[in-house]
């Protein structure tokens, strides 16, 4: 069902999803349920009483029996007008467009607000998640290995969060594989607010795809659940930096629950924002160095041969940088390394910092970025 298809019949069959949708105790499995028992959404709501109680109970079977409920009207209007704008769609479960991964797994959405291309869906593609309190180095991976895997062909899924998102969306959009947000807002807002320009940008040349009603707001509950969907449109899910209670790794556990590969970047033992990522390759995540280690575990075919690096080949090294590490340290380790005055030695750091080689951490600690 696409946007230049809002004919009265159209109009028709959209007011009985958008119904079936706004149904009290009515989720994704049960709509399955009864679009299984009964068919197309005006099937279900010409069925009677007694045969809709053999699948769902009896609250919800007198919900269905019952008028359309206004807010089904007024979502109704308001979707049919936000069909009327250039690249809007809305996908049904009907629909020969819906992407096939999402049909596999436990719940898929009845509907799906779509902004942009809708066929980058059905791609294959990758998920890139991690920390929104992300490390400058864990941004510059996560748009590093988005660039090198969208070059390759694959689309780059994630969830428009500040952070690892962010960069990941930014590094698939420089690539021939483009990038999906997957948002837990109606498609027709931006959440967060910082990320409006990116979104406008994924819309003209990527894809924004939502399973919420049009003008539903950030609520927490959103995201969590917005999550399976992240896993569910990709062949697999990359953790660039993630803290021990992470959400992504609720994202990694439900790819694996969906029968999808987790792979996970590494990171110094003493970074709180590597921890998550460890435990996962202690629960079996792929670790993985470079894109290439991802486009090897897929089987991937679509590799070109200039794929670009996903960390620079040449790191830039100092006196002071090589007494940091790869580890976050403390000014007053940090000086007992270098033997530098602490006055020379935060000089140093500032310099560092300003050139983009060294990110000042929570907790007075400081790590390098290369």
């Amino acid at each position: 069902m696409h946007a230049l298809a809002t004919t009265a019949d159209t109009a028709t069959e959209l007011a009985g999803w958008l119904r079936l949708q706004h149904l009290p105790g009515v989720g994704p499995v049960a709509a399955r349920a009864l679009l299984a028992r009964f068919g197309l959404p005006p099937q279900i709501f010409a069925a009677p009483f007694e045969a809709l109680r053999e699948v769902v109970p009896a609250s919800v079977a007198h919900a269905i029996v019952q008028p359309p409920k206004p807010v089904a009207n007024s979502q109704l209007a308001l979707t049919l007008q936000w069909l009327q704008r250039p690249g809007n769609a809305v996908l049904t479960l009907a629909d020969a467009a819906y992407p096939p991964l999402l049909l596999e797994i436990a719940d898929p959405p009845l509907l799906l607000y779509v902004r942009g291309r809708v066929e980058l869906l059905s791609r294959s593609g990758v998920a890139i998640i991690g920390s929104r309190n992300a490390s400058a180095q864990g941004m510059q991976n996560a748009a590093a290995f988005a660039h090198a895997l969208s070059t390759a062909g694959l689309t780059i899924i994630s969830g428009l969060a500040l952070g690892i998102d962010t960069h990941a969306h930014e590094g698939g959009l420089r690539g021939t594989g483009a990038t999906v947000a997957v948002i837990g807002t109606g498609a027709d807002l931006v959440y967060p607010r910082r990320n409006f320009d990116l979104a406008q940008r994924i819309a003209e040349r990527g894809c924004i795809v939502s399973e919420y009603a049009l003008g539903l707001p950030a609520m927490p509950g959103n995201f969590p659940r917005r999550n399976r969907l992240i896993s569910g449109l990709a062949r697999g899910v990359l953790v660039i930096e993630a803290a021990a209670q992470s959400g992504s790794l609720i994202t990694a556990r439900l790819a694996g629950e969906q029968g999808r590969d987790v792979y996970a970047l590494p990171g110094s033992i003493h970074a709180t924002l590597a921890k998550g990522c460890h435990a996962l390759i202690k629960q079996g995540a792929k670790l993985v160095e470079s894109a290439d280690d991802v486009l090897q575990e897929l089987s991937w075919l679509g590799k070109p041969a200039d794929i670009p690096a996903a960390q620079d080949a040449a790191p830039v090294d100092t006196p002071l940088l090589a007494a940091l590490g790869h580890d976050p340290l403390d000014a007053d380790t940090l000086a007992a390394r270098s033997g530098l005055a602490m006055g020379v030695l935060m000089g140093e750091l500032l310099a560092l910092e300003l050139a983009g080689l060294v990110e000042r951490l929570p907790g007075g600690l400081f790590q390098r970025c290369k």
